[in-house]
């Protein structure tokens, strides 16, 4: 039988408080702290990504119980250096929630505009934080394809932003002929500013960057997959062909591919 919801809860917070207890706790566990638990951090949320596109349900229960680990874990070190508890999150959190949801859980029953509602609170929440640049807040830690995503958003909505795709092509093309003209000692930079070009381009098409790009990673990689299969088909050793087989190859994925969706 399920337990009731507060006594799983519970359970998890009770597992962890005892590996991380400083007499008989885990070693490797009372070794951490927020700074190394980050990164574990961060790749327990894109497995649950990774799990949600593949449509695994079960991977997505074991993944999400990875990513609430970090948040009890996480929880438990501010505990214990008298910052905060759990609970605390949870409360914070639910606040939050209430807060920037009037129209449900408080007098606001217009119901309408809620995207401008919705920024109207958070410009409020991060003037009370003392944040006053339009892009104040948006983490340093986030991926950098995502970031700037996030940045450029910021920035449209206080009107700088191009007015149409053209503008936004435009500057693609631009930043390619400054990188293509750039001295060795010019190219991160040069590089850098293409990219955020591209993503500006691709985010005024109203295509998030990031799924745009995994999606072509996935592409990529079933194709070259697919292209080695190929290869072995015909007894050819992949690495050892030249450019010209190897790309007569990729056309014939291409078209394997035309051909199951015709």
């Amino acid at each position: 039988m399920t337990e009731p919801r507060h006594q799983q809860l519970d359970r998890l917070l009770s597992i962890m408080a005892r590996l991380r207890d400083p007499v008989s706790g885990c070693e490797w566990d009372l070794a951490q702290n927020f700074a190394t638990i980050a990164p574990y951090t961060i790749e327990e949320a894109y497995e649950v990504a990774d799990a949600i596109a593949r449509e695994d349900l079960a991977a997505l229960r074991d993944e999400l119980g990875d990513l609430l680990l970090q948040v009890v874990f996480h929880a438990r070190m501010a505990e214990e250096d008298g910052h905060f508890a759990f609970g605390d999150v949870a409360d914070t959190i639910s606040n939050k929630l209430e807060t920037r949801h009037p129209h449900i859980f408080g007098d606001d029953t217009t119901g309408s505009a809620q995207t401008e509602r919705w920024e109207k609170i958070k410009a409020s929440e991060r003037s009370a934080k003392g944040e006053t640049s339009a892009i104040d807040g948006v983490a340093i830690s986030l991926p950098a394809l995502m970031r700037a995503e996030k940045l450029q958003k910021r920035a449209a909505r206080v009107g700088f932003d191009w007015p149409d795709l053209s503008g936004a092509a435009d500057k693609v093309h631009e930043e390619m002929d400054e990188l293509a003209e750039a001295s060795d000692g010019e190219k991160l930079e040069e590089a850098g500013d293409l990219l955020f070009a591209a993503v500006n381009l691709v985010r005024l098409n109203g295509i998030a960057p990031e799924d745009a790009l995994r999606a072509a990673n996935a592409k990529f990689e079933r194709r070259f997959r697919a292209m080695e299969a190929f290869a072995e088909r015909d007894g050819k050793p992949f690495d050892g062909l030249p450019l010209g087989e190897q790309e007569a190859y990729w056309q014939e994925v291409k078209a394997s591919e035309r051909a199951e969706t015709a």
